[in-house]
């Protein structure tokens, strides 16, 4: 097992993972959003316009890509840009791994370290 882990999170294998599901990501967000298309300071790529249903919660990050419909904050972009890291890192075995931490981002750790009031799961401090 550990023989596998230490293929599938090599850094080349990763990666791959990670531009192909960033291709797929950005051709689905061109073709269903209706809103603009942009490159983000991190390297995000935010997708805007895009149905309700192409997506969960407030948006979904696939590989580099953000696709939402207009939940595009800079703090949920702060928060999103986290995500993509995760992706780069463990490529096409982030979905699994994301799923296996479970679906309540209070626990799953994978939202904690993206930051939980930054992706509107908790309510954010107050600015006095």
């Amino acid at each position: 097992m550990e023989r596998v882990r230490s293929i599938l999170y090599y850094p080349p294998v990763a990666r791959a993972g990670y531009l192909y599901a960033t291709a797929v990501a950005a051709t689905y967000g061109t073709v269903l959003g209706t809103g603009r298309v942009r490159r983000v300071e991190d390297g995000l790529i935010v997708c805007t316009g895009l149905p309700k249903w192409a997506f969960k919660r407030g948006g979904t990050c696939v590989g580099g890509v953000y696709l939402t419909d207009r939940n595009d904050a800079p703090h949920v972009l702060r928060h999103e840009a986290v995500h993509r890291h995760q992706w780069k890192k463990y490529g096409l075995m982030f979905p699994l791994l994301y799923a296996l931490a479970g679906s309540d981002p209070l626990h799953n750790h994978f939202e904690i370290e993206a930051g939980l009031e930054d992706g509107n799961y908790l309510p954010r401090p107050k600015k006095n």
